[in-house]
């Protein structure tokens, strides 16, 4: 029991003890607590009585004290497990959430650089998440259509509501796209990588909804061929019958 009391009293004063597995379950945990109080004591923390000037029943709290502590350790330690895998649980979703999203998201600096994506916006551009960071949106943007990014972005950063444009964009093979591009402005944070506001942009490829628009006169040209024959024969045939009302018998 004394041994016990004298191995106790020196953890608490700071002092190294024999390892055992018994009452330590790694080195690594003993060199900690030993760090934790050196600081303790730095700091001018009250040392405890001798153990020769412990009575029984001092030796008993301290003793249940430092069972107390331990178990109130292991439960934190629970506790930091649980939250940690609900940490986990959420990155997930969020993973799923933002990267896996059908559209692209991106969120553009004060300056108009991309400052991050989700992976539909790399697949969207055909470029490397690294390769898109820092470079201007622009870069990005037909030539003919930049005037409307333009307007886009002014009436954007003027007024700070939500607005939409719907433009085209190049990949990096070349191939032009339509997309529908809405963005906001946020106030900066200290994980946006910027000084100034930044905006969150969405982009949704509407290539296929622009080529249905696009093709509909096409699709309605045979109908609309069709119409002009019917009216073609429909006009021979009154202008025979005039035609044979005319000639004498």
């Amino acid at each position: 029991m004394l041994r016990t009391l004298l191995e106790i009293e020196a953890v608490t004063r700071g002092e190294r003890c024999p390892m055992n597995g018994k009452d330590h379950k790694s080195k690594t945990f003993a060199n900690l607590r030993w760090r934790a109080e050196e600081i303790a004591h730095a700091q001018g923390g009250a040392s405890p009585k001798p153990s020769a000037t412990l009575s029984r029943d001092e030796a008993l709290k301290l003793v249940h004290e430092l069972r107390v502590h331990q178990i109130e350790l292991r439960m934190q330690n629970d506790e930091l497990s649980r939250a940690q895998a609900e940490l986990n649980a959420t990155r997930e979703r969020y993973f799923d959430l933002y990267n896996l999203a059908p559209v692209g998201y991106f969120i553009v600096s004060q300056e108009g650089r991309i400052l991050e994506t989700n992976l539909t916006g790399v697949n969207l551009l055909g470029i490397p998440r690294a390769a898109l960071v820092k470079q201007p949106v622009t870069r990005f943007i037909l030539k003919e259509d930049q005037d409307i990014y333009y307007l886009h972005r002014r009436e954007l950063l003027a007024t700070g509501k939500a607005h939409t444009c719907e433009l085209r964009m190049v990949k990096a093979d070349g191939t032009a796209f339509w997309v529908r591009l809405t963005a906001t402005t946020q106030l900066p944070s200290e994980t946006s990588g910027s000084d100034g506001p930044t905006s969150r942009v969405v982009l949704t490829d509407i290539s296929e909804q622009k080529q249905i628009e696009q093709g509909s006169p096409g699709l309605d040209a045979p109908v609309q061929r069709g119409k002009d024959s019917r009216n073609a024969s429909k006009t021979r045939r009154t202008s025979s019958v005039k035609s044979k009302e005319r000639t004498p018998h």
